[in-house]
């Protein structure tokens, strides 16, 4: 319970920004609300008297006519109070959706920002379809909610107080009576409610898991299809959806049930209500209007009674969505980048790396005493089986990760006293994994250097082999690219992030598998333009063909996490251990 206050504390405390709108907002409330309550009373004015006028003008054997001085008045005062209420109605609602939506808005800008300060860690150990849920559904439903639910909501707590104190005043028998209904309803409801949470949350998290499984298959249909996965895959999707289902049906029926039954003892009472008060009118003792406005009073408080109790519920889903929201903002973060940074311009590329221990959690330690160091100009490559530590080694250099002992320097400064920024403004890094957004393929060049000319583009492109097959596309450089660059084979998508490192020039380069993808004769041109460009810069080469790190000045060989030879390339076939069986067998 306190953590569901807290989270609703929470969530307020996000409208701090908009209280103007919440004051016009809030006022709009109270004259609806005074104007809804007032309404009634005064119908049950001109009710009384024009039902007076009708029986005067019976007796009297008159034609009964209305007029400004007789009802008239009374009715255009009326008409105005209708309108007045209308207006007030639409001004909260248009208002409320507006405060919702900025609310969304806010959430979203702080979960971008927030997910731009996560570690790693934090996407190595979560789905991207379910990081996407929080950012998508989970908002959706909070949005919702507060621009109908809420507003609904508190509406209804006004009218159901206001027109009670008047229902007690014009009877107190039939208001007990119609009190008795409304505590079964409100007993039914909060068991109801207290159910829903449950359920709201289990759909929620079944949504994310979908979310997640769909995507992931997705980006993995070609691989499913070739290894004829598709019953497989289908089935898990199928098995996903179908606990998707189930929990939606719950938390729905839950929602939906109680509206019915409320409506039912709603129509039970009014019934019970009727005989009585036409009793009291026949005796007397309750006018026409009076009833006739009575009976307003309990459509206007079971009516709100009625959404109170479907708005509880629903309010119980986006609590729940709000929940996950703010684990996702509370999520641990990146260590701050220092107050007084170390500044970094140009780095020459001595780089360093001193007793370097590292482990994705402090109890598994991947790597330890990582030492080696890297001179200005030298090509470094990093060879060794999959999974033994190559990649995270370069990503530590660019502090992906964060070390847990030693200390890595670049040109003798601590890359922990630098910015992550700055220390990445002197890295160029092509992975083995392609990413191209959805753009012109000189946009998608020009990633690297915003402010890039057409001509350094088109350098770049040259330089890494890909201008001329860009001249054969439609557009040349200004073809349309979609997100996943379907209409480009692997290696040109694998061309176009290389012609990336050439136009942002940068002092240090890490190539990841960067020719994989690419055919021999392509290779063989870029790594003749590869060896211009690394000229008077560092390089990582992260390569399985040692046939391409050959020439490389210091050669990492790396199992399970660690260094256990470095040399040269002769150096190290002089030693017969590890590297040289894996050239050899590569050559044999």
């Amino acid at each position: 319970m306190n953590r569901n206050k807290s989270t609703v504390v929470r969530l307020f405390s996000q409208l701090k920004g908009q209280r103007i709108r919440l004051t016009v907002v809030a006022v709009s409330i109270v004259l609806y609300v005074a104007l809804s309550i007032y309404n009634p009373m005064y119908s049950a004015v001109v009710i009384d008297h024009l039902w007076q006028s009708i029986q005067a003008a019976w007796t009297k054997d008159v034609t009964f006519s209305i007029t400004w001085s007789t009802i008239g008045k009374e009715l255009t005062q009326l008409t105005i109070q209708y309108v007045f209420t209308w207006i007030f109605y639409y001004l909260q609602s248009y208002l409320m959706a507006n405060v919702a939506e900025s609310l969304n808005l806010e959430l979203r800008s702080q979960i971008a920002r927030k997910l731009n300060r996560l570690p790693l860690r934090f996407f190595d150990q979560n789905k991207a379809g379910e990081i996407l849920s929080r950012v998508t559904s989970d908002l959706d439903k909070i949005a919702e909610v507060l621009q109908t639910g809420l507003l609904k909501l508190i509406v209804a707590i006004g009218t159901i107080v206001g027109s009670l104190i008047v229902m007690f005043y014009y009877s107190v028998p039939l208001t007990c009576i119609f009190l008795v209904f409304m505590v079964v309803s409100m007993a039914i409801t909060r068991i109801v409610a207290k159910k829903n949470l449950r359920c709201a949350a289990e759909r929620q998290e079944t949504i994310a898991k979908l979310t997640g499984v769909v995507e992931e298959y997705y980006n993995g249909r070609n691989v499913i299809k070739a290894y004829n996965h598709e019953r497989e895959s289908l089935e898990q999707v199928r098995a996903a959806a179908e606990s998707n289902r189930i929990a939606s049906q719950k938390a729905d029926f839950l929602t939906n049930c109680v509206n019915p039954l409320i409506r039912l003892l709603t129509r039970l009472a009014n019934v019970t209500i009727a005989i009585i008060a036409g009793k009291a009118m026949l005796d007397g003792r309750m006018t026409i209007g009076v009833v006739q406005a009575f009976f307003q009073y309990v459509n206007q408080t079971a009516e709100p009674l009625t959404e109170a109790s479907f708005m509880i519920n629903s309010l119980q889903s986006a609590l729940a969505s709000a929940k996950r929201t703010f684990e996702l903002l509370d999520e641990e973060e990146e260590i701050p980048d220092p107050i007084a940074p170390a500044v970094l311009r140009n780095a020459k590329g001595n780089i360093t790396f001193q007793n370097v221990s590292f482990g994705y959690t402090p109890e598994h330690i991947l790597m330890k005493n990582i030492t080696f160091e890297a001179k200005r100009g030298q090509k470094i490559a990093v060879v060794g089986s999959t999974g033994a530590g190559k990649t995270t080694l370069v990503n530590l250099l660019m502090r992906f990760y964060e070390i847990n002992n030693g200390k890595i320097t670049i040109d003798g400064i601590s890359t922990a006293e630098m910015t992550r920024s700055g220390l990445r403004d002197n890295f160029g890094m092509v992975l083995q994994d392609t990413w191209l957004f959805e753009g012109t393929i000189a946009e998608n060049i020009a990633y690297s250097k915003q402010d890039a000319t057409r001509d350094e583009i088109i350098e770049a492109a040259k330089a890494a082999q890909v201008d001329y097959f860009i001249r054969t596309m439609p557009q040349g450089y200004d073809t349309m690219l979609d997100n996943e660059a379907a209409n480009l084979s692997v290696g040109q998508r694998q061309l176009l992030t290389i012609a990336r490192v050439f136009l942002c020039n940068p002092p240090i380069i890490i190539l990841d598998e960067a020719t994989s993808s690419v055919d021999t004769r392509t290779e063989v041109k870029i790594g003749k333009a590869m060896q211009k460009l690394m000229q008077g810069r560092t390089s990582f080469v992260i390569a399985h063909r040692l046939s391409t790190i050959r020439d490389a000045d210091l050669i990492l060989f790396m199992e399970q996490g660690n260094i256990i030879e470095q040399g040269n390339h002769k150096e190290l076939l002089a030693k017969n251990g590890a590297y040289a069986t894996l050239y050899y067998s590569q050559f044999s």
